[in-house]
């Protein structure tokens, strides 16, 4: 069991709650909402994304990720153009931030 700001997840029995409400993801979303928020504050590569959730080596296209991406923030509220939750640092990757930002 893992916490974050409001966002709580149980990855044995994939389930992820915000604000105390459960919020359904399919499977790579809750992947990807696992592989960022077990390392909270620290930028995980797209490189690493496409190997943890998609199990791939090569790196097939950014938009993948971005695709599901925009599908986890839409369920849990986070707004895509000011982030709270999942950020993206360009060129980087992607950071579940311990503390909202301050935009």
């Amino acid at each position: 069991m893992a916490q974050v700001q409001d966002v709580r997840i149980d990855p044995d029995a994939r389930k992820v709650w915000r604000a105390g409400r459960e919020i359904p993801l399919s499977r790579k979303e809750f992947d990807l909402l696992q592989a960022v928020i077990t390392r909270p504050g620290q930028i995980v590569r797209r490189e690493e994304l496409m190997k943890e959730v998609w199990n791939t080596t090569f790196y097939t296209s950014s938009k993948t990720i971005d695709v599901h991406l925009g599908w986890l923030r839409r369920k849990l509220g986070d707004n895509p153009r000011r982030p709270t939750l999942i950020t993206t640092i360009r060129g980087q990757g992607l950071r579940f931030e311990q503390v909202p930002p301050q935009h």
